[in-house]
């Protein structure tokens, strides 16, 4: 399987020990997409002037992701600021006027080139991405990470486009899930899962609901986890694995993601 992100990169700053990590969700996924052994694994994302771009440039380098054809501005990165409460992490805003907050990518023939050479392509509702989703899912298969976004607008905007559609719902309950994902099915969108935290994730292809439990582990940080499990079921359904062992490969890289600081380690003394 083959997988390009396209979107977000921050340094999520760990206020109370002074360091910073690496992350933003297409670059957690792209990572955790290449950890998990995906054939080829790149990045597209707008990358900021300061010392801080240069570090998640130089990690993503180091992790085996290729960033050719991202852009670089005049602004610094966004850095969000991370406190973490019994193992979860909390955030509050970092400085405004960041790269991620003031840049948007247009995509241009060249980026579509290459995007077309991936089997998949991830992004997310935190890369202002959703106007490309035509264009890119005329080339490709698009995942696309919603988060707690579930306006009905916002659906109708995206979810004819996407093969696979992720979402956050811990506040739902089974029956409210499952109604959910067979309408965002509806709207067009191929494969819809929903992770609940503790009470672990569900599934829906349009023909069956899939129930995930969590995997025990003794948690260090929950920073990246969801990422962990989308990058973790990508690459496994992506490779030809059935539903079940996917999800279930998918919770397994999501647990050790919980044991390790940041979304994918490379802490930097702030």
């Amino acid at each position: 399987m083959k997988l390009i992100a396209v979107g977000d990169n921050v340094t999520d700053c760990y206020v109370d020990e002074g360091v910073y990590f690496p992350g933003g969700n297409a670059v957690n996924v792209a990572v955790n997409c290449k950890k998990n052994g995906a054939e080829k694994v790149g990045y597209i994302g707008v990358f900021g002037d300061d010392d801080r771009a240069d570090y998640i440039r130089s990690c993503l380098e180091e992790e085996g992701v290729s960033c050719e054809r991202s852009r670089k501005v005049y602004a610094h990165t966004a850095q969000p600021r991370v406190f973490l409460k019994d193992g979860d992490r909390v955030f509050g805003p970092g400085p405004r006027d960041s790269c991620q907050h003031l840049f948007a990518i247009r995509l241009v023939p060249e980026d579509m080139e290459l995007i077309r050479t991936y089997d998949i392509c991830h992004t997310s509702c935190f890369s202002n991405l959703e106007y490309e989703l035509p264009q890119l899912a005329e080339v490709c298969r698009v995942s696309f990470d919603f988060s707690e976004r579930r306006e009905e607008e916002y659906l109708r905007r995206t979810c004819p486009y996407l093969s696979f559609a992720f979402f956050s719902g811990s506040e739902l309950s089974e029956e409210e899930c499952a109604e959910f994902m067979k309408r965002v099915h509806e709207l067009g969108t191929e494969i819809v899962g929903i992770t609940r935290g503790s009470a672990g994730a569900i599934f829906y292809d349009g023909k069956k609901l899939y129930r995930q439990g969590i995997k025990k582990v003794e948690v260090v940080d929950t920073m990246g986890a969801g990422d962990s499990f989308i990058a973790g079921f990508l690459t496994a359904y992506g490779d030809g694995a059935e539903m079940s062992r996917a999800l279930e490969y998918a919770a397994e890289r999501a647990a050790r993601t919980c044991m390790v600081r940041g979304g994918f380690g490379h802490p930097h003394k702030a």
